[in-house]
């Protein structure tokens, strides 16, 4: 007699045209440290050979379903309706995990019973995956609202993991969003449910260094929308945070803008955003991440944008971490 054991947890895969980083992107999920799980993948209408890598994978705990593109939003909710684990987690097709990150927020949910989310610290990785660099490290636990509705600290949609409960409670995900889309179910899930954190990076972005000024445009514009939308069902209480979110969404394009610094364009908008933000809220200037964008910000006018540009980019890759893998981290 065979014994069916239920997956306790479901991990989503949204695939459009990711035929450079998808085997791995599977292999970081198959590889985990806690293997009762099944992977949901959805193949969001891809016209290259996703489709034909991921059905080279053997592994009985891969589903795979595929539908005309919808979407990262639309592809997610597909994929929620497939899956009967206990709990949820979403990795997009470019990301990588470490070996431990679905075991150890599982042991974050065992001391936290009460708990809906569990979330882990990133870490980025350039195209390449050869360097990496430091991410975001958060540590706040139980009622995170209040965080959430200034900065997305959980910094990727590859990050949580979510009881099935939890996401029943709040719906889909946002289909009319083109961008920020988890920073908007995040503050949804916030309101009502407890979240855990394990204080180690887990959670492997992979930054794209063909990114144009267009899509910050695009990021911009969607951030403040969700930012809006959240303080409008925000407590009185809360509605002082406002301009500080406002602030951190300014310094994070502009940061996004330096990083472009070889057109004049893109300082024009990063120092134009580095300014909002600090006007804003003027406090930000005693924090290290505003004081590195005004640094460089000061290179700019000193030098060249072309040699700034050189001269950040050697800072970094000095400060780039070595191990691909993190599995000591």
């Amino acid at each position: 007699m065979n014994i069916t054991t239920t997956p306790k947890v479901s991990v989503i895969i949204p695939a459009y045209n990711a035929e450079k980083t998808i085997r791995e992107t599977i292999n970081s999920v198959l590889e985990q440290t806690y293997s009762n799980l099944e992977l949901i993948l959805i193949n969001d209408g891809s016209t290259d050979e996703t489709l034909e890598l991921i059905n080279e994978v053997k592994d009985s705990r891969l589903q795979v379903f595929s539908y005309p593109n919808g979407g990262l939003s639309m592809a997610r909710n597909r994929g929620i309706t497939h899956a009967t684990g206990e709990y949820i987690s979403f990795i997009d097709a470019d990301d990588l995990w470490t070996y431990d990150k679905l075991e150890l927020q599982l042991e974050a949910f065992k001391k936290s019973p009460e708990a809906g989310v569990a979330y882990s610290w990133t870490i980025c990785v350039d195209n390449a995956g050869k360097h990496f660099h430091q991410g975001v490290k958060a540590s706040f636990e139980g009622n995170v609202y209040k965080h959430l509705l200034v900065n997305n600290f959980i910094a990727s949609g590859s990050n949580v993991l979510i009881r099935t409960e939890a996401v029943k409670s709040v719906g889909e995900f946002d289909i009319t969003l083109k961008s920020c889309e988890d920073w908007d179910y995040w503050l949804r899930l916030a309101p009502n449910w407890k979240f855990v954190v394990v204080p180690k990076p887990q959670i492997i972005y992979r930054l794209s260094l063909g990114g144009m000024s267009s899509k910050v445009d695009v990021m911009e514009k969607y951030l403040l929308l969700v930012l809006e939308r959240a303080f409008i069902s925000a407590p009185l209480e809360l509605q002082y945070l406002k301009s500080q979110g406002i602030s951190n969404i300014y310094q994070y394009t502009s940061k996004l803008y330096f990083n472009q610094i070889n057109t004049e364009n893109a300082v024009q908008k990063a120092s134009i955003r580095l300014w909002k933000g600090i006007c804003l809220n003027p406090l930000n200037l005693l924090r290290k991440n505003t004081q590195v964008l005004v640094v460089k910000l000061l290179l700019i006018w000193l030098l060249t944008p072309k040699n700034a540009s050189n001269i950040m980019k050697f800072i970094s890759s000095v400060k780039a971490i070595s191990d691909p893998r993190l599995r000591n981290s």
